[in-house]
């Protein structure tokens, strides 16, 4: 969970991120990080994320739980 926290921080311009952060609270959230979310999704955990499941996350921790979903 915290290499997750940790590039979802990336992503976001944060120093740093929790479970309960809501995405669209963040100034970085747009389709641009939408896009490395899905990316990053692939790359560090071999799952593929569709942009219309992406829209029905609200926090980050709803996105590691759909990623965690789709591994299993």
């Amino acid at each position: 969970m915290d290499a997750f926290l940790t590039e979802m921080a990336e992503i976001l311009e944060e120093d740093h991120v929790t479970m309960s952060d809501e995405l669209g609270r963040f100034e970085s959230w747009d389709s641009l990080a939408s896009l490395s979310v899905m990316a990053m999704a692939d790359s560090k955990f071999g799952v593929r994320i569709a942009s219309q499941e992406l829209k029905s996350v609200v926090t980050i921790g709803q996105l590691y739980e759909l990623i965690g979903s789709k591994k299993a």
